[in-house]
């Protein structure tokens, strides 16, 4: 393709510069001057030679150009900006990610997150019926003007044929893969994608607020001279449309017991959920796109689209069970992870939810078995019942907390003291609590000692010192 023939096909606006259109000139042309390169070199080798590395030359890119559509069935898309490739796939409802039907999400409110996600838009989210499951494949890690997204999965919920009244029976989740075959198709991508999302009403991403829908809105901003005016960033993508990223929550949820809150890594141990062979690392994505632009050898490609798919699969498991975390009422939930419901009874807790919060605390009680966990448990229930001014009941779990986990944690005993001291009045018992306190403190680590604590307590004792000296007096 010549410039003359390229700036025809792509006339840029006035507003433009020269070198944003020289930028989509050299990345539709690289790999047609390297083909010709390559073929320069051929030509300096000797006639004899040139004969002999011909042959296996072409029974090697033979074998190695084998398209995309052969492996990944779908459709060429083609709007006025140019062609891309679309992958369509549908999965019925009660198909399972793990032990968890991808429709269960249906019946979930992502509402329950708002209070906790303020940012998120998620009050006015209506329905996960109308929602994307977006993600998206790069060929990059970073950021900037040179990564783009060469293949975007979007799922969505939507009814087994047209015309079928969209209850839940006659839904299926639809996975679409928008894919570029070469960099110049990236426009025609962009503007199938902006229809596509024009028709969903909220987001739903893994860590998508820093990654996924950030880059998609710089390409929409630098493929603008390639695109018809009436496409533009999908009001779905906005910063002010609802948009659940799992990722936050997930943390929330398990980063203490899991350490790691990868996708990956939640599907295995949250949403016992094993990909199969087909997978391939993340990391290794990048590399597989570079290769095949450079082979097309679309063998290449299958392991990527398989990772997109089970991406946004678990997404929408996952969605699931984040939003049945966050809502209420809660049940015990047997058989989970006494971290995972430490940090459920926390979150209610923090939004005031208090019979939620104390089921979720007893639960934690009766399966932790680490020091540290059983600790942050009694402390927790203990401040919620001392919220609700259920004096008695906070005392006696402060007490099970001094007998049953050994450790210089002085926490209980200053409970302890307050309780003595301003609900039963009883200064000799509020002092001995505080002096209990206080040599705990002395006695603890160096590196666990806090001065702070020390005077805090020597003042409290000082204090109930003058009180039962002048009680005494009286």
């Amino acid at each position: 393709m010549t410039w003359v023939a390229f700036m025809l096909c792509y006339p840029l606006q006035a507003s433009r510069s020269a070198s944003q259109a020289l930028m989509w000139f050299y990345m539709s042309s690289t790999f047609d001057r390297l083909r010709r390169l390559q073929g320069l070199r051929s030509t300096r080798t000797s006639s004899g030679a040139a004969r002999t590395a011909r042959t296996p030359s072409a029974s090697l890119s033979a074998e190695q150009n084998m398209p995309i559509e052969r492996f990944e069935l779908g459709e060429t898309v083609e709007n006025h900006a140019g062609q891309c490739y679309l992958v369509t796939r549908r999965f019925p409802l009660h198909i399972k990610q793990g032990e968890t039907p991808v429709g269960s999400v249906l019946l979930r409110d992502a509402r329950s997150l708002a209070p906790v996600y303020p940012t998120y838009g998620l009050e006015h989210a209506a329905s996960f019926h109308t929602s994307a499951f977006l993600d998206t494949e790069t060929n990059g890690l970073g950021g900037g003007a040179s990564i783009y997204a060469f293949i975007v999965g979007v799922g969505t919920f939507e009814p087994q044929a047209r015309g079928t009244n969209e209850t839940q029976d006659s839904l299926v989740f639809v996975v679409r893969q928008l894919f570029m075959r070469h960099p110049g198709e990236e426009p025609a991508l962009l503007t199938a994608l902006a229809d596509l999302l024009g028709r969903c009403h909220s987001l739903v991403t893994f860590n998508g607020r820093s990654f996924d829908v950030p880059l998609l809105r710089g390409r929409y901003h630098y493929a603008s001279s390639f695109l018809s005016q009436d496409i533009a960033v999908p009001p779905v993508l906005a910063h002010t449309a609802p948009h659940l990223d799992l990722l936050h929550p997930a943390r929330r949820l398990w980063q203490q017991q899991l350490n790691s809150c990868t996708l990956s890594n939640l599907e295995q141990k949250i949403l016992k959920h094993t990909r199969t062979q087909a997978d391939i690392p993340g990391q290794e994505i990048p590399q597989r796109y570079s290769d095949y632009l450079r082979s097309h050898d679309g063998r290449l490609l299958q392991g990527v689209f398989y990772h997109n798919r089970q991406d946004i699969l678990s997404m929408a498991v996952l969605a699931e069970v984040i939003c049945g975390a966050f809502a209420e009422p809660v049940q015990e939930g047997c058989g989970q992870h006494p971290l995972e419901l430490l940090s459920r009874a926390r979150l209610h807790l923090e939004l005031n939810r208090l019979y939620s919060a104390e089921t979720l605390f007893h639960a934690a009680l009766q399966r932790c078995t680490a020091h540290s966990s059983l600790a942050e448990s009694f402390d927790g229930l203990g401040r919620l019942l001392k919220r609700q001014q259920r004096w008695e009941e906070a005392a006696a779990i402060w007490q099970q907390w001094l007998t049953t986990v050994p450790s210089t944690d002085i926490r209980p005993y200053v409970e302890l003291a307050k309780f003595c001291e301003w609900q039963t009045g009883d200064l000799e018992q509020a002092a001995m609590w505080t002096q209990w306190a206080l040599h705990e403190q002395e006695q603890a680590p160096a590196h666990l000692r806090s001065q702070q604590d020390l005077a805090a307590l020597q003042h409290r004792l000082a204090r109930l010192q003058r009180k039962l000296h002048a009680a005494n007096q009286g």
